[in-house]
């Protein structure tokens, strides 16, 4: 993978959290437990300490997940899909809510037929939705994505793939003074949107 520019030192994006704000890097793995029923995953750090729980029902009324904090008991994040759209789009709310006036950000794909991965991140405080706020770029196929921030070339995160047995693994490295709980929701997001295509073909 070529080498990318770095976002400078000065720059910080809260955006479900000032919590989840540190001043380094942050390498964090997402495990897929493939084998129950249930779509289960694990975000923990390289030394195995447990950061996030996701959970969702694969029967349910609506396409929702649930982004928890690490006790698994308190919602941080909702995941859920924006039905009856053009593009693919999921929407994140805070805590349990799917009510708009606690809506966090949308995420949708640039256009309908892609190639490769290109999504538009919107904050929910952009509401003309003529400019992304981020843009992330890549393709599962190659195994990796890239967060940018917003129209620049500014990486704010950057996302491989890996599968072994049983299971999915995806590793985020985000950068210094990004929200690493949204960029955990993100990459949720993505995995689901490109889980919907393979379902397709």
């Amino acid at each position: 993978m070529k080498r990318m520019q770095a976002p400078a030192a000065n720059y910080q994006s809260s955006i479900i959290g000032s919590q989840y704000l540190v001043p380094h890097c942050v390498d964090l793995s997402i495990v897929r437990n493939v084998t129950t029923l249930n779509d289960n995953f694990t975000v923990a750090d390289i030394n195995g300490k447990i950061f996030f729980n996701l959970k969702a029902s694969l029967i349910s009324l609506y396409d929702q997940r649930l982004l928890l904090d690490a006790t698994g008991k308190t919602v941080v994040v909702t995941l859920r899909r924006k039905v009856m759209t053009g593009h693919d789009r999921w929407q994140a709310f805070r805590g349990e809510s799917t009510d708009l006036k606690d809506l966090i950000f949308s995420v949708k794909r640039s256009s309908m037929f892609q190639t490769k991965i290109k999504l538009d991140v919107l904050l929910a405080s952009n509401t003309k939705e003529q400019i992304s706020d981020f843009k992330v770029k890549g393709s599962w196929l190659e195994k990796s994505c890239v967060v940018y921030a917003g129209e620049s070339h500014q990486i704010v995160a950057q996302m491989h793939k890996k599968e072994e047995f049983g299971k999915d693994n995806l590793t985020v490295r985000v950068y210094p003074n990004i929200d690493y709980a949204f960029i955990v929701a993100l990459t949720l997001i993505l995995d689901e949107i490109n889980q919907d295509k393979i379902r397709q073909q």
